[in-house]
């Protein structure tokens, strides 16, 4: 028999989690028994979250040579990634504002201390203040603390350094690049403890607070979707009418690849036939080969509306509130950690940790959220290929090179193919 990837052994984990927590309901040796491996989990993200951010951000800055090697071409599909990006965060932010999926939660263990801590932490800081604290006096106490904003800021003037001086700086970066595949490698290592971190973190909430603690993730679930779909028929959609093309044919064009890419949870394994649909739609050849695979690093447009939306999910499932400014900082810290990480196993769990970590959220949420990462993460794979796709054809129109009657001619083929195909059955 073919072993359970570690994606199904998370669900396993999950149910049993469920499961062994409605048996033992109220059990305080289970409990006791449980706890200990669930702390264990949240310290093991926290233990690896400084070194991947300041290793992934300097390696993105500094060896992401590529893109300044096309000049304008680099500039501009960085600017567009960066708009769809911060469209993406706002509408996720938006969803979780509106729809408030972690409201009502029962607090998990000492929730009610961390949110009292978050709120005064929160009333003792101007703005001005926190504006300041961004850039850190020493950064070997902002890495020993954590301070993941401050972290970030001296983590991308770094790689900007790093970059500038060239070939004399090559040794520096190549350490920063074989650091960075080391914490790869323990983040893989990390996550195979998931399993057992979910099955611990999950089954002692339902242990404490009651079965009915996992219902909201249904909710969450729901609200993720959502909002995945209102981002592609308004963001996306609205790129397309300014391509002068239709979202609908367009998608169907590519109904192969989302299919593989929501079966299988990976983008990688539809790159090159994506790249090679691009170009039937009307891309030249040089610009999807450079645009798309670009984009598997700084355009995951479903992976950053996930994050947010999590992040005030788990805020809300503590009863915390989060300013307008500090959803700033949730979009701002995204912004960047969501760009240098998207390579890691476990990427999203990876950035979460640190956009939580940024404005003083409780990590513990992540364990909850973890057991149906799986599902939402077949979702927000599709949004970032469809994305990719389409951020080709739009790059392609800013260099004044997008072929729209050959794009208009793919895409019509397309839906008579569609038709067709409905006819003969």
């Amino acid at each position: 028999m073919k072993k359970p990837g570690l994606a199904t052994l998370v669900m396993i984990g999950m149910a049993t989690g469920i499961l062994a927590g409605w048996l033992f309901s109220g059990n305080q040796t289970f409990i006791a028994m449980v706890e200990p491996l669930g702390t264990m989990f949240v310290r093991m993200f926290k233990m690896i979250m400084v070194p991947i951010v300041v290793a992934s951000l300097v390696v993105g800055v500094a060896g992401n040579g590529e893109v300044h090697s096309f000049g304008r071409l680099g500039l501009k599909t960085i600017i567009y990634f960066e708009v769809l990006t911060t469209a993406a965060i706002v509408i996720g932010l938006l969803a979780a504002n509106i729809i408030r999926p972690g409201a009502g939660i029962e607090l998990p263990a000492g929730g009610l201390q961390v949110a009292a801590t978050f709120a005064e932490k929160a009333h003792s800081h101007t703005l001005a203040e926190t504006l300041i604290s961004i850039v850190p006096t020493n950064i070997v106490d902002s890495l020993a603390k954590a301070d993941m904003l401050a972290v970030i800021f001296f983590s991308v003037m770094f790689g900007l350094a790093l970059a500038s001086v060239g070939e004399k700086a090559v040794p520096v970066l190549e350490l920063f690049k074989g650091f960075a595949e080391v914490m790869f490698k323990l983040t893989n290592i990390v996550m195979r403890f998931a399993p057992v971190g979910v099955f611990a973190m999950v089954s002692l909430t339902v242990a404490k607070f009651g079965i009915h603690t996992m219902l909201p993730l249904l909710k969450l679930a729901a609200t993720v979707y959502g909002a995945m779909l209102v981002f592609l028929f308004l963001a996306i959609g609205a790129v397309c009418r300014w391509l002068g093309i239709r979202l609908i044919p367009l998608l169907r064009s590519i109904r192969e690849e989302i299919l593989l890419a929501f079966s299988t949870a990976s983008s990688e394994t539809v790159l090159p036939s994506i790249i090679t649909k691009a170009e039937k739609s009307g891309a030249p050849q040089r610009i999807a080969s450079f645009v798309i695979p670009t984009g598997y690093t700084f355009n995951l447009d479903g992976s950053t509306l996930y994050q947010a939306l999590a992040a005030l999910f788990i805020a809300q499932m503590y009863g915390i509130h989060l300013t307008l400014f500090q959803q700033i900082t949730l979009v701002l810290t995204l912004m960047l950690t969501s760009k240098g990480i998207a390579g890691v196993p476990g990427a999203s769990m990876v950035v979460l940790t640190a956009t939580l970590g940024s404005v003083g959220l409780p990590i513990e949420g992540i364990s909850i959220i973890l057991g149906i990462d799986r599902i939402l993460d077949m979702g927000r794979t599709v949004v970032n290929v469809i994305g990719n796709y389409v951020a080709a054809l739009a790059v392609s129109k800013l260099e004044g090179e997008f072929n729209l009657e050959q794009a208009l001619l793919f895409l019509g083929c397309a839906e008579q193919e569609k038709i067709n195909e409905g006819a003969i059955r």
